[in-house]
């Protein structure tokens, strides 16, 4: 008895604390809305790694470095501002640019790119984490795109529900067309500007929801950071007056709206101008005046309500009505004509131009038409960057119609602006991302709810249909529905797992776009040889490294534009142009000097005082955006300034050849005569003959080229870049070599013409 008695003391105390833990965690047991909360933090946090983690494809595949062109600038320059401070770098006089021009960096560029990147780098180094600011710059892109997930959440919440919230977040993560400019490597002034552009654009719609002060200042600064990031701010200053415009002619005036507007015009464009490289264009230049045009307006607005209020007389309202309209719009058109008359409105920019009229640059600037990503977009591209989005797009805009609000208007209009100006130029596909990505949730979590219900309504109908007491003719309705509802829950779950299968796909697409396409830096080429295997074409690093270690610190490297920032950046060398392309007569200067003859050329370059010549040439590897591809441009942009050079004179019929049938002048001017140097002698593929160029699939039609003026100094490993060394003039001394002494850099002794000619050109007046 007494054991039995113990044991059942023992079960009992079991039973007990069991019940107590039960207890316990029935008391902890969440609420149905702090599990959706709980739900919600979670995805966000896996879409924010997963945006940040798919970023960095580049590093596993090459290695951590700086990908494109204009991004080395951007580098170079922050590297000076992390050691030399904000004041140093606002004054920066760069001589290695533009040689002899130089450019003054400060008030040239867009420096919240730079600043959020030394920010950061400042922030890690105070909490001690040890960190080199390139690799800050390396992945402040993915840092940056991870945040936008966040950003992309807030706004589909405040546009449509938390669910297009959450779908808008997984979306942009992983969009392509996003993904495209904010891989690890990728530091250009767009993987900071996406985010500050979405993250304006809520910040104002949330403002035109509440009414609110606080977030229409928020607003503005956003749009400041925005403004200080990239030039595209552009498209806000005339999106956001044009989203107003709409709201006040279809009748949706209101407070909210004034304040919204502006606080955010007054408070942004007073910050905008702060910024040097913007000044006081926000309130000169063509391109802004539709923002002060609708600030204008909307005080109109607010004036017309006061006088109503206070007269209390529709006729009488009505006669101050027409008397008060064509004053404002006389006075308006007046002002407009004299501003732009006068000069004070200076007219719209080339670019803006050529958004409007695709045809505009290439007719005007071919400098602008000659860069790739400003040229129109095939249907591939957007089936490439967009994916379904392209089909939920359509259903997206089909639902804001069907419940249209103030911000349903703005993503509405957003997505249509953008989508057009991502057709006229292939850059802006950027732009219109979030706005397909915000859309295309919108359709999704509408369908994917709407299809929800149909499978839940069925359950509730047989539930009911089965109760007690209900009448004959509610009972028989109930049995016709429950015999309906099977086929629509068989198609409703149909098109459930028709929409998860696409959405599958389109996160396979964008991996393998991402791992593929976006991953592969320009710097450092990529190619399968016949075995299969990878092949690596580090020519661009091995060329400006052999700059950098055997010229002269004060040597001028002359090379089309493409290449002036890496030139400058790695190479640590002063070069003529580069890609900020803001003087294009000394680009076309250049453009001349490659497409004339060397004896012509020759002369060009001694009055640049050219040193080194470097071109890239992808005959050999099959490498096709080398300068013989780009040489059109070169003609172009030359011609357009020097009517020396003519286009016709470099074809055969409207055709470009570099074969026997070329143009005797395209087989003899500078560039032709640089890139297939030696190249008549070389076998490039088993079958072809001597001189067969890979890259156009022809037999070049000179072989036999010979330089007068200028001598070959160094060809990378696979050929891609070639440098040609600049020889002195037959006649007289060479002041430059004589100061060096040779490619070591070491000092040679002066001669007594040296010292003369120090005298005479030495700064004597100064001390009279």
């Amino acid at each position: 008895m007494g054991v039995k008695s113990e044991e059942g003391a023992k079960i009992t105390s079991t039973a007990s604390s069991a019940g107590g833990i039960l207890f316990s965690m029935r008391s902890l047991k969440l609420k149905t809305k702090q599990q959706e909360l709980l739900i919600r933090v979670s995805v966000l946090c896996l879409v924010y790694l997963l945006a940040f983690s798919v970023r960095l494809f580049s590093v596993l595949r090459y290695e951590s470095m700086i990908h494109e062109f204009d991004p080395y600038f951007n580098y170079r320059t922050t590297l000076f501002l992390t050691e030399n401070g904000f004041y140093e770098f606002w004054n920066w006089f760069d001589y290695e640019s533009w040689y002899p021009l130089g450019r003054i960096v400060g008030g040239t560029l867009y420096p919240g790119l730079m600043v959020t990147a030394a920010f950061i780098y400042w922030t890690l180094r105070f909490f001690r984490f040890a960190a080199h600011i390139r690799e800050v710059c390396v992945l402040t892109a993915p840092f940056f795109a991870a945040n936008t997930t966040i950003v992309a959440y807030f706004f589909g919440k405040e546009i449509w529900d938390s669910g297009a919230g959450l779908v808008a977040a997984a979306l942009i993560a992983i969009c392509p067309g996003y993904i495209s400019r904010s891989v690890a490597g990728s530091y250009d002034n767009e993987g900071v500007a996406i985010f500050a552009l979405l993250f304006t654009f809520f910040l104002f719609v949330k403002a035109v929801n509440t009414g609110s002060l606080a977030w229409s200042l928020a607003s503005a600064f956003g749009y400041f950071y925005m403004v200080s990031a990239w030039g595209g701010y552009v498209f806000i200053i005339n999106l956001i007056p044009l989203y107003v415009l709409v709201l006040l002619v279809t009748g949706r005036y209101s407070m909210r709206l004034y304040v919204a507007y502006n606080c955010m015009y007054i408070l942004g464009m007073l910050l905008a101008m702060q910024i040097r490289f913007v000044g006081f264009q926000h309130v000169q230049s063509g391109e802004h005046m539709a923002a002060m045009g609708v600030f204008f307006l909307m005080q109109m607005f607010y004036f017309l309500g006061w006088v109503k209020h206070l007269l209390n007389d529709a006729k009488l309202f009505q006669a101050f009505l027409k008397i008060s309209v064509t004053l404002a719009v006389g006075v308006g058109a007046l002002a407009l004509g004299v501003g732009t008359a006068s000069g004070y409105i200076s007219p719209w920019t080339g670019r803006f131009y050529s958004l409007l009229d695709p045809t505009y640059a290439k007719d005007h600037i071919p400098i602008i038409a000659s860069v790739s990503e400003h040229q129109p977009t095939a249907w591939s591209s957007f089936m490439f960057d967009f994916h379904i989005l392209l089909l939920l797009f359509p259903a997206g805009l089909y639902f804001c119609f069907k419940r249209l609000t103030d911000a349903t208007i703005f993503i509405v209009m957003y997505g249509l602006t953008s989508m057009y100006f991502a057709g006229v130029m292939v850059r802006l596909i950027l732009v219109a991302a979030p706005a397909m990505c915000l859309v295309g949730a919108i359709a999704i979590s509408a369908t994917v709810k709407n299809l929800a219900s149909l499978v839940r309504t069925k359950s509730k109908s047989q539930q009911t249909s089965s109760g007690k007491g209900t009448g004959h003719a509610k009972a028989s309705l109930k049995a016709a529905l429950g015999q309906s509802l099977p086929f629509q829950k068989n198609v409703a779950m149909a098109l459930l797992f028709g929409a998860f299968y696409l959405l599958s796909r389109y996160v396979i697409h964008c991996t393998w776009v991402t791992s593929e396409a976006y991953s592969s830096p320009s710097i450092v080429l990529a190619a399968r040889g016949a075995n299969g295997g990878r092949v690596i074409f580090d020519d661009y690093r091995e060329a400006y490294f052999w700059l950098r270690q055997n010229t002269p610190p004060d040597a001028k490297v002359m090379s089309w534009w493409d290449y002036g920032y890496q030139i400058t950046a790695m190479g640590n060398r002063t070069v003529i142009v580069d890609n900020n392309t803001w003087n294009n007569t000394h680009i076309a200067t250049v453009g001349r000097a490659m497409s004339s003859y060397e004896d012509e050329a020759y002369e060009i370059m001694q009055s640049l005082d050219v040193d080194y010549v470097l071109v890239v040439f992808g005959g050999v590897t099959g490498y096709s955006s080398d300068d013989i591809n780009k040489f059109l441009w070169m003609v172009r942009i030359g011609g357009g300034v020097f009517p020396v050079i003519r286009e016709p004179d470099y074809l055969v019929n409207g055709e470009y050849r570099v074969d026997k049938g070329a143009a005797p002048k395209m087989l003899n001017c500078l560039m032709y005569k640089l890139c297939y140097y030696r190249f008549g002698e070389m076998t490039t593929e088993y079958g072809k003959p001597p001189g067969y160029d890979r890259a156009r699939g022809v037999e070049i039609g000179n072989k036999d080229v010979k330089l007068e003026h200028l001598e070959e100094a160094y060809t990378t490993s696979n050929w891609i870049v070639r440098i040609y060394k600049v020889k002195p003039p037959a006649t007289g001394v060479d002041l430059r070599q004589e100061r060096w002494g040779g490619p070591t850099g070491k000092p040679a002794p002066r001669s007594w013409s040296t010292w003369t000619e120090v005298f005479l050109i030495f700064p004597w007046p100064m001390f009279w």
